[in-house]
């Protein structure tokens, strides 16, 4: 009967030794996934909406927790405020200005906190120190923005759909063209006719590329006038007596246009010969005179040769010249 007792109470220690042990390495395995025994800053942030996040939730830095969440609490109206515990070891990683932004383990697994790092010239945090929260997009605010393409994309078919039956219907430039075969044989017309100009242009910058290759050929005309710098030189100088000619033109057309602005005039003689009437028929005059002296005086001359007392002197001078005359053809 005692060697009975004694197993049992041997039994019940051996399973109350095993349950400590569980125990403590159960209240050391948590503590250790919770950070209770190791040295800890504590920082918060305060978001809008935590989106069910709960105490005990991880914290993660660059794809590795570094804490976990000791609270959750109002601070405001929609403000709430998350105090984080962090393991000391990484607080020189995390900076001032680093964003913190709630995010979930897997799809739909539990929510947490991820940490960016910030930027390298920024003060390392503090304990106590306030992180920037980012703004979370909802589940609802995500279905909200789906709704709202939804009723994009049904009011886009709507009226894909209205423009496909006017299309149909033959209305429209579009639906004309599709139900019009006179205009599609325009069309068709046209397309052509812009094709064979095309081809035209085409052919023309052909023919244009080879002019100039023309034009740069060794000893060409074209070739002479940029590179020869005497045939520049004198093509220079004829275009330099051209304008010298053109002006010597232009003078003598002003000279023109005066001589007859004062041809125009009475106050030089040609210009009185040819406005004045008057002066005119003076001269006509004068000049009859003239003539009807001249003929007296060459009738005077003649009776004056016939004369016996001048007879002797005319002949005299008719010989000397006769004489002169066969002189010079025996010469």
């Amino acid at each position: 009967m005692a060697a009975a007792d004694n197993r049992k109470a041997i039994t019940v220690g051996i399973f109350l030794s095993l349950g400590l042990v569980i125990f403590i390495l159960g209240v050391f395995t948590l503590g250790g996934q919770q950070k209770s025994f190791e040295k800890n800053i504590h920082i918060s942030a305060v978001f809008d909406d935590v989106s069910g996040l709960k105490k005990g939730n991880d914290v993660w830095f660059s794809g590795v927790k570094v804490g976990t969440i000791s609270s959750i609490k109002f601070v405001g109206i929609s403000k709430v405020d998350v105090k984080m515990r962090i393991d000391e070891a990484t607080q020189q990683y995390i900076h001032r200005n680093s964003g913190v932004r709630i995010s979930s383990d897997g799809f739909i697994g539990n929510k947490i906190i991820v940490i960016d790092g910030g930027s390298p010239q920024a003060p390392v945090v503090q304990d106590g120190d306030v992180l920037q929260a980012e703004k979370l997009t909802s589940t609802d605010d995500m279905i909200k923005t789906l709704q709202q393409n939804n009723e994009n994309l049904l009011a886009i078919t709507t009226d894909f759909k209205l423009l496909s039956h006017k299309i149909l219907q033959g209305k429209g430039t579009v639906g004309t063209l599709l139900a019009d075969s006179l205009m599609g044989e325009q069309l068709r017309r046209s397309m052509s006719n812009l094709q064979a100009a095309t081809t035209s242009a085409a052919h023309l910058a052909v023919e244009l590329d080879k002019f100039s290759g023309k034009m740069n050929t060794k000893g060409g005309f074209a070739d002479k006038v940029l590179t020869d710098t005497v045939a520049f030189s004198r093509i220079k100088s004829a275009i330099i007596q051209l304008q010298a000619a053109a002006n010597n033109a232009s003078v003598m057309t002003d000279n023109l246009n005066k001589a007859s602005s004062k041809l125009n005039n009475s106050d030089n003689a040609i210009g009185v010969l040819l406005n004045d009437p008057k002066s005119a028929a003076q001269i006509q005059s004068t000049l009859s005179n003239l003539q009807q002296s001249s003929v007296k005086l060459n009738e005077d001359l003649e009776a004056a040769q016939h004369n016996f007392l001048l007879k002797g002197f005319f002949k005299q001078k008719e010989k000397a010249k006769q004489d002169s005359i066969k002189a010079a053809n025996k010469k």
